[in-house]
């Protein structure tokens, strides 16, 4: 079909720069920018803006039209401690809501595809299971299921039973369900009760032409500097929110294991290295307390939040990107890494560029004739059995699965 005479309506409880950041608000950002680049018309269902004065742009903004719908929640909601009452109360209404507002769009034609992000679909989903010829096809994606990881957590199991069961419901009405990830499709099938030939693997969108706009090379260098590192130095990035289904504490685990790994030879990872971990959430404390006892806290430095120039600075200036391994989080995961591989593949372009025979700058030798790469390094890594061994059992705990080391840990 050409782009052009398609029209999307496009079902989320947010999205950037309305509702601030997260993964979710940046990818329903980034592909409705791409289906209008594309000539796509979308219409975005989405509560109200959160953020004064802010707007989506878009190259044809004459293609995309908002449609708001009020997200009707309890006094004091968003504070610290109320997000699992809020999804669960308020955002299966949100759901059901909105989705009969696009219920109607489509009955009133001109529609020909809707595009649910969790449980927004829900009244939608529900239409669709009535009237399946009068309606046309759904399309899921329920990200990264943090709601079914409450395992071994009855209280916050029961708490997010009515999500669990508004997403479930807007599965069943679906044609076709998004896993964001390889490592997420069994979950999907498990969790949602769906048949496993309607599961299809599509990682979320990053827009690369925002990312070459947004990035700044001699920002990078100077981050990297501000550290005391030197280009060949081992720096490593995290980002996200730091709770507790990131999985950071693996990383923690597995470092320490290779500061320890054999003193006679030395670490795998020498003493020039750092750990940026970029994000603020519930459990810096104990991540806090973790690197101390750990001895691992003059190497990390937690920066808290971050606007997006600082935040592609740091992708721009990382020899590695660190990241979970936990199946609640892989959704996100993916998303940081094709952003951190947009950022190595605009380093090894000015590596090429700066040979000018269009092949990649050679390795570099210290005086012994070793290597200096960190790749070099991370190879060590990778093979060392100190870090495999945390990863490997946490992710036998969580019912994750990290293939090997380097996928786990360091990617």
């Amino acid at each position: 079909m050409n782009p052009e005479r398609l029209h999307v309506a496009m079902l989320a409880r947010a999205v950037y720069p309305l509702h601030g950041f997260g993964g979710l608000e940046r990818h329903v950002n980034d592909l409705v920018r791409w289906l209008v680049r594309r000539g796509v018309r979308v219409t975005l269902v989405t509560p109200p803006a959160t953020v004064p004065g802010a707007a989506i742009d878009t190259p044809a903004p004459e293609k995309l039209t908002l449609a708001f719908v009020p997200y009707l929640t309890f006094p004091f909601a968003g504070r610290r401690g109320t997000t699992v009452i809020d999804r669960s109360t308020a955002y299966p209404l949100f759901g059901y809501r909105a989705g009969r507002a696009v219920a109607a769009l489509v009955a009133s034609g001109g529609l020909q595809l809707v595009h649910a992000h969790g449980a927004s679909g829900l009244g939608y989903a529900r239409a669709r299971g009535r009237d399946h010829l009068g309606t046309v096809p759904l399309v899921l994606n329920p990200h990264g299921l943090e709601e079914f990881g409450a395992d071994g957590q009855t209280l916050k199991r029961l708490a997010y039973r009515p999500l669990q069961l508004s997403v479930r419901a807007t599965a069943r009405g679906a044609d076709r369900i998004i896993a964001t990830d390889r490592s997420l499709e069994d979950t999907v099938v498990d969790r949602l009760g769906v048949p496993r030939d309607r599961v299809s693997v599509v990682p979320n969108a990053v827009d690369l032409e925002e990312i070459d706009r947004a990035t700044d090379p001699s920002a990078a260098a100077a981050r990297r500097q501000s550290l005391g590192l030197g280009p060949d130095d081992l720096l490593l990035v995290s980002a996200g929110r730091l709770e507790a289904n990131k999985g950071l504490d693996v990383l923690v685990q597995a470092l320490s294991g290779l500061r320890q790994a054999d003193p006679a030879a030395g670490s795998p990872l020498g003493e020039r290295w750092r750990w940026v971990v970029l994000g603020d959430g519930p459990d810096r404390q104990r991540l806090e307390h973790l690197l101390d006892a750990r001895g691992l806290r003059s190497f990390v430095v937690l920066k808290g939040r971050v606007d997006q120039a600082e935040l592609h600075a740091w992708y721009e200036a990382a020899t590695d990107r660190g990241h979970d391994c936990r199946r609640a989080a892989r959704q996100g995961r993916a998303r940081r890494q094709r952003l951190a591989r947009a950022a190595g593949r605009r380093r090894r372009a000015g590596q090429r560029a700066r040979r000018g025979d269009g092949r990649a700058a050679p390795v570099g030798r210290d005086g012994a004739g070793e290597p200096r790469d960190r790749r070099a390094r991370l190879r060590v890594v990778e093979r060392d059995s100190a870090l495999a061994r945390p990863v490997r059992r946490r992710a036998d705990e969580t019912g994750g699965r990290c293939p090997s080391a380097s996928a786990g840990i360091l990617k």
